[in-house]
C-alpha cells in the first residue's frame, strides 16, 4: 500500500513555498520521495526552508520568480523543467489576500488579488500543463479557498479569484485528462498562517469562527501535506476535476 503513495523519481514545483501552506505541502511531497522545488519572489526568503528540507536529507532546489510577471514564470517554469529532465507535479499555490469594504475597494486593489491569485495560477497551470502533455503524465494541484464558495463580508475580489480557481481545475481537467494529467483544487478554510496574522489577531473571530468549525480548531499548514501527497501520488489517479475542502468540516456547518 505504501507504494500507492510514494512520489520517488518525481518532481514537484510548489508556488508561492517560502512558508506557510506551500512550505507545509512541500515538506509532504519532500517526505513522500519527491525532489521538490520550492518558489518565492525572494531568494532569500528560501534560505532558510531549503536548509531544513537538506537537513532532513530531502531533495530540494528553487526557483525564484513572480507568478504576477508571466513571462518571468513561464521561463523559470521551463529552467526546472529543464534542470531536472521533466515536471511531474505543479502545485500553484502562490497567492494574495485583500479586504476592504465594498466603497473602499480600488480597481487597483482587485487587479493585484486577480493578478497572483487567478492570473498568476492559470498561466502556472497552462506552461506546466503544456509540458506535461509532451509527457503524457502529471499532476496540477491549484489552492482555492473555502471562502471561494462560502460567502464572509470585505473579501469580495479574494473570494472571487478563489472561486474562479475551482473552475479552472474543472476546465482544465477535461482538457488535460486525456494525456494522463489530473487536476484538482484544494479549499483550504481557516489555517494558521502570516497570511491570516491580521484575522489571528481578532480573539472574537478567532472564538466564533472555531467554535463552528467541527473541529473545534484552525488547521495547521502540516494539515494540507497528505491530501497534497494523495493528489500527486498513484493513489490519487482516478480522482480529477474536485474541489477538496480542507477545513476542518467548516463547510459542512449550518
Amino acid at each position: 500500500m505504501s507504494g500507492l503513495f510514494s512520489l520517488a523519481g518525481k518532481v514537484a514545483l510548489i508556488t508561492g513555498s517560502s512558508r506557510g501552506l506551500g512550505l507545509g505541502m512541500a515538506t509532504g511531497l519532500a517526505e513522500a520521495g519527491a525532489t521538490v522545488v520550492l518558489n518565492s519572489t525572494d531568494a532569500a526568503s528560501l534560505a532558510a526552508p531549503m536548509a531544513a528540507l537538506r537537513a532532513a536529507e530531502h531533495a530540494v532546489d528553487a526557483e525564484v520568480f513572480d507568478v504576477t510577471d508571466i513571462p518571468a514564470m513561464q521561463a523559470g517554469i521551463r529552467a526546472v523543467a529543464g534542470r531536472h529532465g521533466r515536471l511531474d507535479i505543479l502545485v500553484a499555490n502562490a497567492g494574495t489576500h485583500g479586504a476592504a469594504k465594498l466603497g473602499a475597494w480600488s480597481e487597483a486593489d482587485w487587479d493585484r488579488v486577480m493578478d497572483c491569485n487567478l492570473k498568476g495560477a492559470f498561466f502556472a497551470a497552462q506552461e506546466a500543463g503544456v509540458l506535461m502533455m509532451a509527457q503524457g503524465s502529471g499532476r496540477i494541484i491549484l489552492t482555492g479557498s473555502l471562502t471561494g464558495t462560502r460567502g464572509r463580508p470585505n473579501i469580495h475580489g479574494y473570494a472571487a479569484s478563489k472561486g474562479a480557481v475551482g473552475s479552472i481545475a474543472r476546465t482544465l481537467a477535461n482538457e488535460l485528462g486525456p494525456y494522463g494529467i489530473t487536476v484538482n483544487a484544494l479549499a483550504p478554510g481557516y489555517f494558521e498562517t502570516e497570511l491570516t496574522t491580521i484575522l489571528r489577531k481578532d480573539a472574537e473571530f478567532v472564538n466564533r469562527m472555531s467554535s463552528r468549525i467541527p473541529l473545534r480548531r484552525w488547521g495547521q499548514p502540516q494539515d494540507l501535506a497528505g491530501i497534497a501527497v494523495f493528489l500527486a501520488s498513484a493513489a490519487g489517479a482516478y480522482i480529477t476535476g474536485q474541489e477538496l475542502y480542507v477545513d476542518g468540516g467548516l463547510a459542512t456547518a449550518i
